[in-house]
């Protein structure tokens, strides 16, 4: 257990209302971690004592927040993506580029760990300590979450079919119902081992890995499985528009509208994007119930801005959702792992979408990153700083230039300074991230054998691709070389 840490003087601090449910500023703050748990919050008294063997931290000039809660990433493969995915879509697929990438490029398991520990990194220096990974597992995944100090929700996917293209206006769904179940039994192992680690920092979730590439025989199974174990579920849902097209024409309905009929929508159930409800302007379904339905089911929105926002897509909208009672929570689908970036753009693709500065604000993504996330998980201890919750804290530097003025420190940190203003990060009460780089995960070689497994994936993309392309065909660089 770490030693207790006293956090003296806080010139701000985003305490927890408690009958108010909600965040709240406050002044001149002594905060004590201690235990692993925020053992007392009070306003500064200067003759306090100080507990034995603390660290005392001068908090004038400091933000003193809870820890961000990430419910939506792929660690061990986004990175690899850099300077590929940024300009990548296929316009036969409403401009998504999806498909034609999980079907070209494969990274090696020297490349995941390194993908994993740089993304790690990541999060952390954007001030995340709770964070649900969702990847096909590999030898060093679950010692990797215990060497980063995180809170991780490990979501070892599984599915019974994999996209496959013969052209660019065709997905073809290819399905080995065996090998489904025999992915389901390992996932069962590996959540179970990550429930077991000693660190007590590591959880599992239940992953179908998409609600078009399960059948609803373990799509049902794996809800009561989540119920029966105390566990969360999710799956990537009305995430494309071919996604939507296709469940339409197996079911007649929506697949938020099937996922609702077969029981899928509860309190423990996060859905990867939920972007294409029935009534976007890119689905245009003749119903419009499907938000009504994750609200009513109590289920929440994994919100992902970054990887829609590319091709052109958004969900429409942040505000809409929460007005209509969806517990909304955040994600980083994809590179770059900054959590405080994603808030801020949703809340710009929010205005947007209605030419309404009140459709989301600084204050609603900042609960949704915060408690929002922290419900979804089951952790109402995450997300919040009160007396009793998690010793999970970020330190955010009121001296950074880009958080001056500090008239507004939670609008400086998400419209301006985002990751560079984050100076240290604890989870449980110890240091995870500090001086710019994380204090217990080792990235000193990543980057380089990232960069040589990507060079490698972009070569054996020949093999995969419906056209036979390398990985720089299907992506080219965004400026010829002369």
């Amino acid at each position: 257990m770490p030693a207790p840490v006293l956090i003296r003087d806080a010139d701000w601090a985003v305490v927890w209302d408690a009958p108010a449910r909600r965040h709240a500023y406050a002044r001149g703050m002594d905060v004590l971690l201690d235990g692993g748990r925020v053992a007392a919050i009070a306003r500064h008294d200067p003759d306090a004592p100080v507990p034995p063997g603390a660290e005392v931290v001068d908090g004038r000039r400091l933000l003193v927040m809870p820890g961000l809660v990430n419910i939506h990433t792929h660690p061990t493969t986004e990175p690899s993506a850099r300077g590929v995915r940024e300009d990548h879509g296929v316009p036969e697929q409403q401009m998504s580029g999806l498909f034609e990438r999980l079907q070209a490029f494969r990274l090696d398991q020297a490349g995941q760990a390194a993908a994993m520990r740089l993304a790690y990194a990541e999060l952390m220096s954007a001030g995340v300590t709770s964070v649900v990974d969702l990847s096909p597992p590999f030898p060093d995944w679950l010692g990797i979450m215990r060497d980063s100090g995180l809170r991780v929700w490990a979501g070892p996917g599984y599915a019974a079919a994999h996209w496959g293209m013969s052209a660019p206006q065709t997905v073809t769904w290819m399905w080995n119902r065996e090998n489904a179940r025999t992915q389901f039994d390992a996932a069962k192992r590996v959540m179970k081992e990550a429930d077991a680690d000693p660190s007590g920092r590591l959880h599992g979730i239940v992953f179908p890995a998409q609600i078009d590439t399960v059948e609803e025989d373990m799509l049902r199974e794996s809800i009561a499985f989540a119920g029966e174990t105390g566990r969360p579920f999710t799956t990537h849902i009305a995430q494309a528009v071919v996604e939507v097209r296709e469940m339409i024409r197996r079911h007649g309905i929506t697949p938020i509208q099937w996922a609702a009929s077969i029981g899928l929508l509860t309190p423990r159930s996060i859905l990867g994007h939920a972007i294409f409800v029935d009534e976007h302007s890119s689905i245009g379904w003749h119903t419009a119930t499907d938000i009504g339905l994750v609200a009513e089911h109590g289920a929440t929105v994994a919100h992902c801005p970054s990887p829609f926002a590319r091709y052109g897509e958004h969900l429409k909208h942040f505000g809409k959702y929460r007005a209509r009672g969806v517990n909304m929570g955040f994600g980083t689908d994809c590179a770059p792992h900054n959590l405080i970036e994603e808030m801020r753009l949703a809340i710009i693709l929010a205005r947007n979408a209605v030419r309404d500065v009140a459709a989301a604000d600084t204050g609603s993504v900042f609960h949704a990153a915060t408690a929002g996330g922290a419900a979804a998980l089951g952790r109402p201890d995450l997300g919040r700083l009160e007396k009793g919750a998690a010793a999970d804290v970020v330190l955010v530097d009121l001296a950074h230039p880009l958080m001056s003025p500090p008239r507004d420190p939670l609008r400086a940190l998400v419209f301006h300074a985002a990751d560079r203003a984050v100076k240290r990060v604890m989870v449980g009460g110890e240091t995870v991230f500090a001086d710019g780089g994380p204090t217990r995960l080792d990235v000193a070689e990543a980057a380089g054998i990232l960069a040589e497994s990507q060079a490698k994936m972009l070569r054996d993309a020949r093999g995969r691709d419906y056209r036979g392309r390398s990985g720089d065909e299907i992506s080219p660089l965004s400026l010829p070389m002369h």
